[in-house]
């Protein structure tokens, strides 16, 4: 059953804030945002919307705030535009409040992505993301030598500019895991060019403290445990 909805101006009148015809001058001015967006005339609302006058909440309680960990499958699309991408990863989870991830993991990657309605905490990790660890396991065409390893993990020339020096541990004859502070597009994919090799499978396992433990496709709820040393390692920066 569908959330009754009610003019905004209307609400804001019954909650007692100012009358209809000031309310739209309110919103005309640009002064109202609704979800932190800003509200237009004869805008309709519900219950859980969040409604904000000079940058202030009024009328209803801040919403939770939501913090998910998804195992991303391969050929899911990072984006929250639902009618453009099929495959995109709002439609994916089907989670029943509004979320968008944090970042992004290319269609053909899968692994660990972080999930929210906090728009405070996207903007921090996005901002400062080439100080943020996240860990990833490779696995490439053809056997790996110990002299490729030490050169990708030196510094690779890709995009116009030189990689980060970044941990990098051969786990496998065609596999290794890498750690990297930086997020350049499609990076691991183009640095395994460089060397003339194609990545098979990339899956990311951590980010920051958040570490993969969920089976594919599947998503979970961060622990107050994880959220709280998130927030630290943000504040740190």
């Amino acid at each position: 059953m569908e959330k009754e909805l009610i003019r905004l101006n209307k609400y804001l009148s019954e909650i007692g804030y100012c009358s209809r015809r000031a309310g739209d001058k309110l919103i005309e001015s640009g002064r109202v945002l609704i979800n932190n967006e800003p509200a237009s005339l004869g805008q309709k609302i519900n219950i859980n919307d969040e409604i904000k006058i000079d940058d202030k909440v009024i009328g209803v309680k801040k919403k939770k705030k939501i913090y998910l960990a998804l195992n991303k499958p391969i050929g899911i699309v990072c984006t929250t535009d639902t009618r453009v991408e099929k495959n995109n990863i709002i439609d994916f989870i089907g989670y029943p409040e509004r979320i968008f991830p944090i970042g992004r993991l290319d269609k053909p990657s899968s692994g660990l992505i972080l999930l929210t309605n906090d728009g405070d905490i996207v903007n921090k990790i996005l901002r400062t993301e080439h100080n943020h660890e996240k860990e990833y396991i490779v696995k490439v065409d053809k056997p790996l030598s110990q002299t490729i390893i030490d050169r990708m993990s030196k510094g690779v020339p890709i995009l116009d500019t030189i990689t980060k020096e970044c941990k990098i541990r051969k786990s496998g004859s065609n596999e290794f895991k890498i750690i990297l502070t930086q997020g350049l597009n499609r990076q691991i994919r183009r640095m395994c060019e460089y060397f003339n090799y194609k990545v098979i499978s990339l899956e990311r396992t951590r980010i920051m403290n958040i570490k993969l433990d969920l089976p594919v496709g599947k998503y979970r709820e961060l622990t107050k445990e994880e959220i709280n040393a998130l927030n630290k390692l943000i504040d740190n920066e």
